[in-house]
This record gives C-alpha cells, sequence and structure tokens, in this order.
C-alpha cells in the first residue's frame, strides 16, 4: 500500500492484524482497524469517503475502464469466501479484475496491488 502513497490501510473483522507479518507497516502508514462492516462503513460515512468494492461478484463493473474517485477506500474480500453480502451492500460501486485463467480468484494482495495501481495511474504524478 505505501508504494502506491496511500493514505491508511483499514483492516476489517474480529481478529487484529499480524503485525509481524506486515515488516513494520505501522511505523510509517496509518492501519486502522474495525471490528466490524459496519463500524468500517460508519467511519467511511464520517470520513465522507466512497467505499469501492473490488471483487468479482454478479453485478461488478469492469475495473479497467473504472474512474475511481481520487478520495475513496478500496474494500477488498477474503480470500476463497470473497465478500459477504454485508460488505457489498456497503459499498458504493464493485468493480471485478478481469482474469484469464482457469481459476474464478486471486489473492487479496494481489487484487490489492492491481487496484492501487490502477488508482495511482489516475491520480498520482508520474
Amino acid at each position: 500500500a505505501n508504494a502506491f502513497n496511500v493514505s491508511g490501510v483499514h483492516i476489517v473483522g474480529k481478529r487484529d492484524w499480524n503485525k509481524r507479518g506486515a515488516m513494520v507497516t505501522d511505523r510509517y502508514l496509518t492501519v486502522q482497524h474495525h471490528a466490524t462492516i459496519a463500524e468500517f462503513k460508519e467511519w467511511a460515512d464520517k470520513s465522507g469517503v466512497p467505499i469501492v468494492g473490488i471483487d468479482n461478484v454478479p453485478g461488478s463493473k469492469e475495473l479497467e475502464s473504472a474512474a475511481l474517485p481520487e478520495s475513496c477506500v478500496l474494500l477488498f474480500g477474503q480470500e476463497g469466501a470473497g465478500m459477504s453480502e454485508e460488505a457489498i451492500a456497503a459499498c458504493s460501486v464493485l468493480y471485478a479484475i478481469e482474469q484469464y485463467g482457469s481459476t474464478r480468484s486471486m489473492n487479496a494482495s494481489a487484487a490489492g496491488a492491481i487496484a492501487m495501481y490502477h488508482w495511482a495511474l489516475q491520480h498520482l504524478p508520474r
């Protein structure tokens, strides 16, 4: 996330995030934990930031042609299970990353990198 100059990362779920695996990300990037999707949505609404979902669920638009808002928060589903119905409902819009192989899922960190790169191409100077 830091490679794309994002202002922060939000972890949603009952468990806190694994700081050890994050390579001290919290020292140079704001990391916030939200216990539930409802809590996360409340934060986004109060902050005036739309939630943009990234998952290959029915009704998702193509990320490749998306004009992402400069100020937004990207939400990714769990690997395997994807986004919950509650998470989908919290999103202002849903985008899917086109996949060409035989599987219909992608590692969350890979999806995050692709989506953040797409955002960076639109909003960061080159």
